[in-house]
């Protein structure tokens, strides 16, 4: 079997796997009334065996966050929030949350990325440059922004030249905000009657403010390098 044909067959059992997760009961159970029905059961789970509570709560943000089942990455914060407080909860979200993105970094560079890099090297040219140049802070910026879904950014900067290293780390330090939000949010789970609460006007300029002050230096290193080209 040759490597495209391999790489086929990859992308269609990774497809499969995703369908199956999202129509397994998985996804009803990842859901705000179930958590807000069954907090009191939960707490005494994590009671009785937290360091296994926790070992699941991290496998199953991986799952979650690697085969993006809708909603489910916004009610599993919410919820490690209301069973490990604030701090703890980003930590162990962070783990998850983190893996699961490179794990989806992963399977669309093996099976796409360098394809489309080897097919299209000569367009892809002028991008690869920039990303090489400012990669972290887009990165940072789209991560930031509470605007973008978190598995197309995996996705997309899989099909890029993006270090591994360079995503993992700007994936786990730009998704700490977002995160403690709804952790402290978790906090409150019995005044909270949808997710969507949380997220304000207010919350969500904070958030695009942030954004554009991790993404700033490279757009004024951009608009410094066309003034000098301009120049000379």
């Amino acid at each position: 079997m040759t490597k495209q044909r391999k790489n086929i067959l990859l992308l269609f059992v990774c497809i499969g796997a995703i369908i199956a997760v999202r129509q397994s009961p998985l996804g009803s159970m990842l859901a705000f009334d179930n958590l807000k029905l069954h907090r009191e059961e939960l707490l005494i789970l994590v009671h009785n065996h937290y360091l296994l509570s926790i070992a699941l709560f991290v496998l199953l943000y991986i799952v979650v966050a690697g085969l993006t089942i809708p909603g489910g990455a916004v009610v599993l914060t919410l919820g490690g929030g209301f069973l490990y407080g604030t701090t703890l909860a980003t930590l162990y979200v962070n783990l998850g949350a983190t893996a699961g993105a490179v794990a989806s970094f992963l399977i669309a560079r093996y099976l796409l990325g360098q394809q489309l890099q080897d097919k299209y090297q000569q367009q892809l040219g002028r991008f690869n440059r920039e990303m090489e140049a400012a990669g972290s802070r887009y990165l940072l910026f789209l991560r930031l922004a509470p605007i973008f879904p978190f598995s197309l950014i995996n996705f997309l900067s899989g099909l890029t030249r993006v270090p591994l290293k360079t995503f993992a780390w700007t994936t786990s330090l730009g998704i700490i905000p977002g995160t403690a939000v709804f952790a402290y949010a978790g906090r409150q789970l019995g005044s909270i009657n949808s997710p969507a609460e949380i997220l304000s006007t207010n919350v969500i300029m904070a958030f695009m403010l942030l954004a554009c002050f991790a993404l700033f230096p490279a757009v004024f290193s951009r608009i410094k390098k066309k003034k000098t080209f301009g120049h000379g």
